[in-house]
């Protein structure tokens, strides 16, 4: 299978990040970065968005949890590989940003759960991301056609279903949005 999401592996030790590495690209993901600490991470970060970041904790600047809450902010499904003393004390503390945490050793099949797991919950935010904008965009709309309603209504006298109607008119005989009649109308008559 071939995976087409850009991933960063974060990764101190360098016979980590080649295992890893080799791991993923074995596994079918083939656009993946590399970093060895985690002020690297952020600079790679900035200049590129990645769809899952891979993250063996601890680094050699930090531990990597707050790494992995910054990643988890940008919308990248993060992946969290920590020793098994430290796996539920971590776990508690990033995975209400939705980060997933796996205990050293790692076996493949169970990194590859994780990681799959991990993307879809990325793409599953990001639905429900998509679906919240355009649910904000319709509400912005009804306020405004409600408050253009409110201008015809004081100013040329219109009832509401006359006011409703003429908008719903002009915006068939204009060809265009209520949206767009709604905001000329407040552009024409609202001081």
């Amino acid at each position: 299978m071939d995976y087409g999401e850009r991933v960063l592996i974060v990764s101190s030790g360098e016979k980590g990040r080649g295992a890893l590495l080799r791991l993923l690209r074995d596994g079918g993901f083939q656009r993946v970065l590399t970093s060895s600490s985690g002020g690297d991470a952020r600079r790679t970060l900035l200049e590129s968005d990645f769809d899952l970041v891979l993250l063996n904790a601890p680094l050699s600047d930090e531990f990597g949890d707050d790494l992995a809450e910054d990643c988890a902010e940008r919308g990248c499904g993060v992946l969290m590989i920590v020793r098994a003393e430290l796996a539920e004390e971590c776990a508690a503390k990033v995975e209400d940003c939705g980060v997933l945490v796996i205990e050293k050793p790692v076996n493949r099949g169970l990194l590859f759960q994780a990681l799959k797991l991990a993307l879809a919950a990325r793409r599953r935010a990001l639905g429900l991301k998509r679906e919240t904008v355009r649910l904000q965009d319709k509400i912005e709309e009804i306020r405004l056609v409600s408050r253009a309603k409110c201008v015809l209504i004081e100013v040329l006298g219109m009832t509401e279903p006359q006011a409703h109607r003429y908008l719903e008119k002009q915006a068939m005989d204009l060809r265009c949005t209520r949206r767009e009649v709604a905001q000329g109308v407040l552009s024409t008559y609202e001081r």
